[in-house]
C-alpha cells in the first residue's frame, strides 16, 4: 500500500486533504474564540469616573466592555425634551423614570445623552429639569429595545434611545445615564421626591455560547475526515491493482496448461530406444 501512497497522484491528493484540513482547523478556533462572549470591564474599572466624551461617541453600539462605566459631562439640559418611562420600579414600588435631554459639552454634531434624573411614584411628582450650566455624574448603560405599544403623552413603555431621538427631533446617543449626581453652579440641584436611580455594576460572568463549540468540534470532524477520505482511497486504488496482478497471474497460468497439452498426447519424459521399437 504504501508503493501505492507514494505515486505523484496521491502525494497531490494527499497535499490538498492536508490544505482542506487546514481550513478546517483555522474554522474550529475562529468559533472556539466566539464561543465565550467577551467579560465585561472590571469593576475596579468602570468605577472610576471618567468624561463621557473620552469613554463614548454618538453614532456607535455601546458594548459590554465599555457598559457600566462611571462617567461625568458637563451641558445643560433641555428643560422642554423630559419623558417618563413606565414600570419602573423602586423598592418593589411601580413607577416612574424621569428622563431629561442633556446637551452635552464637546460632543460632535451636539448630540444629546438621555439622563435619567430619577424615579417616582406618581407624574405629578416629576421636578422640571434645571436650566443653566450643569454637570452631572452617574452610571452609562445600553438603550433598551423599543415597545410596539401606544405610548401616552409624555409617557413611554422603554428608554430606547432610538425612540428618543424621533421623540426630541435632534442625534443622540445609543446609550443612557442615570444620574448619581446633578449640580448647577456647584450646588446640588433641586430634586424633590425625585429618587436617585442608583444601579450596580453588571456581574462578572462569562457567558458560553455552546452552539458555537458544537460547531467548533464539527469542523475538527471535517478536518479530520478529509485525511480519512484520502487514505480510503489509496486503500481502494491499492487492492484494485492487487486484483488486477492477480488476474494477470491466473491468465499466463492458464496459458501454460494449453501449451503442456499440445503433441498428440505424447507424455513427457525420457525417448524410448528405437531398437526397443523394433522389438
Amino acid at each position: 500500500m504504501l508503493k501505492t501512497a507514494l505515486q505523484l497522484r496521491w502525494i497531490a491528493a494527499l497535499l490538498f486533504a492536508l490544505a482542506i484540513s487546514t481550513v478546517f482547523v483555522l474554522l474550529s478556533q475562529w468559533q472556539f474564540s466566539t464561543a465565550e462572549s467577551d467579560l465585561p470591564a472590571s469593576t475596579d474599572r468602570t468605577e472610576a469616573v471618567r468624561p463621557l466624551t473620552e469613554v463614548f461617541t454618538p453614532g456607535v453600539e455601546l458594548f459590554g466592555t465599555t457598559a457600566d462605566q462611571m462617567v461625568s459631562m458637563t451641558g445643560s439640559f433641555r428643560t422642554d425634551d423630559t419623558v417618563l418611562i413606565d414600570n419602573r420600579l423602586y423598592d418593589g414600588e411601580e413607577g416612574y423614570w424621569v428622563v431629561t435631554a442633556f446637551a452635552v459639552d464637546g460632543a460632535p454634531g451636539e448630540a444629546v445623552m438621555p439622563v435619567v434624573r430619577g424615579w417616582i411614584a406618581d407624574p405629578d411628582d416629576a421636578v422640571p429639569a434645571p436650566s443653566g450650566e450643569a454637570a452631572v455624574v452617574g452610571r452609562l448603560l445600553p438603550p433598551e429595545a423599543p415597545v410596539a405599544q401606544p405610548a401616552e403623552d409624555g409617557i413611554l413603555p422603554s428608554l430606547a434611545s432610538a425612540e428618543l431621538i424621533n421623540v426630541w427631533d435632534t442625534p443622540g446617543y445609543s446609550a443612557f445615564v442615570t444620574a448619581d449626581s446633578v449640580t448647577v453652579n456647584g450646588e446640588a440641584a433641586e430634586a424633590g421626591d425625585m429618587r436617585v436611580v442608583d444601579v450596580d455594576a453588571q456581574p462578572q460572568e462569562t457567558t458560553v455560547n455552546w452552539m458555537n463549540i458544537f460547531y467548533a468540534l464539527e469542523w475538527v470532524v471535517f478536518a479530520g475526515f478529509s485525511v480519512f477520505l484520502w487514505w480510503r482511497l489509496v486503500a481502494d486504488a491499492h487492492r484494485r491493482s492487487l486484483e488486477d496482478d492477480e488476474y494477470y497471474d491466473d491468465d499466463e497460468y492458464d496459458d501454460d496448461d494449453d501449451n503442456d497439452g499440445d503433441g498428440g498426447g505424447q507424455p513427457a519424459g525420457r525417448p524410448v530406444p528405437s531398437s526397443e521399437v523394433q522389438k
